[in-house]
């Protein structure tokens, strides 16, 4: 069992994490953007602003070196290829974007329609970054 190669982890991890802000920057404007900032004026919550942003755009690079990580840590049980980049995506997915989209609508922030969307769009999201992420990994 070899070591992980951390450049490689942290490549991938990089082109993941564009993978995500990119789909997130089309998912938070042109998708739901006009619903989503009805449902927080709705609630007097302010507009999603520039540090709101900031802290999203910075912790998709985050999630997205967290995701190549765990398919260098599952590789060497589940072989590499993407499948296994298909696991870690889902693994993260349900981490990182289910349980929190979830508790969103269960806290009465966003409703369900949107946050369905959310979702939905967060699965397909977190399994491309994850295949492209993985794709640039070697041990």
């Amino acid at each position: 069992m070899g070591q992980i190669n951390w450049p490689r982890v942290v490549l991938g991890g990089l082109v993941a994490a564009l993978v995500m802000n990119v789909s997130q920057a089309i998912m938070t404007q042109p998708v739901l953007g006009t619903q989503m900032a009805a449902e927080l004026t709705k609630h007097n919550l302010p507009p999603m602003g520039g540090g709101a942003m900031t802290f999203y755009i910075v912790m998709d690079f985050v999630v997205g070196i967290l995701t190549v990580w765990l398919y260098a840590a599952i590789r060497p049980r589940y072989g590499p290829g993407p499948k296994t980049a298909i696991y870690a995506g889902l693994a993260v997915w349900f981490l990182a974007y289910f349980r929190s989209r979830s508790s969103l609508v269960v806290l009465g922030v966003y409703s369900t329609g949107v946050m369905a969307v959310a979702i939905v769009w967060g699965l397909v999201e977190t399994i491309v970054a994850s295949l492209a992420g993985a794709w640039l990994y070697r041990e």
